[in-house]
């Protein structure tokens, strides 16, 4: 008997909907990681990408456990001497683009500056509000929820 190894020309993706709200925000990076990378298929080929589309909503109301809203920290570098920077959840969620706590939670989830991962995470749409412009794929809808009591916190 052969080990499978998927081809990128028989692989077909499928679309989902996750709704974010009351949602903990590590834990739905994890899922929503391991759907990028098409983990949860039988057919999963480590140097193909077998994920899903992954569409998410309500991203502005994801929470954290403990103080983790409060007291995490988030750095980045400008790349000058002395650049570093740093924020909180709380800055972010509040801020502009509240959607990107959850955007870099899952992209620092997936495999490391690779042409796959790239490829993985451009199939991530993540959106602030409850719409969302992708009816016409016609995607399924978790309830991420649902699926563990601690995936929510009330």
């Amino acid at each position: 008997m052969k080990t499978f190894s998927a081809k990128p020309a028989e692989v077909e993706h499928k679309w989902v909907v996750i709704d974010a709200e009351g949602a903990v925000v590590g834990r739905l990076a994890a899922f929503v990681a391991t759907r990028l990378r098409g983990k949860h298929r039988p057919d999963f080929t480590p140097h193909v990408d077998t994920g899903d589309h992954v569409v998410i909503i309500n991203a502005d109301k994801v929470v954290f456990t403990g103080n983790k809203y409060e007291d995490k920290r988030y750095y980045r570098h400008t790349g000058h001497p002395g650049g570093i920077k740093e924020t909180s959840p709380r800055k972010v969620l509040e801020g502009r683009f509240p959607e990107r706590v959850l955007e870099k939670a899952v992209e620092r989830m997936m495999p490391k500056e690779s042409p796959l991962a790239r490829a993985q995470l451009g199939k991530l749409r993540v959106y602030a509000g409850g719409e969302h412009p992708h009816e016409a794929q016609q995607p399924e809808v978790i309830d991420f929820k649902s699926l563990n009591t601690k995936n929510a916190r009330s």
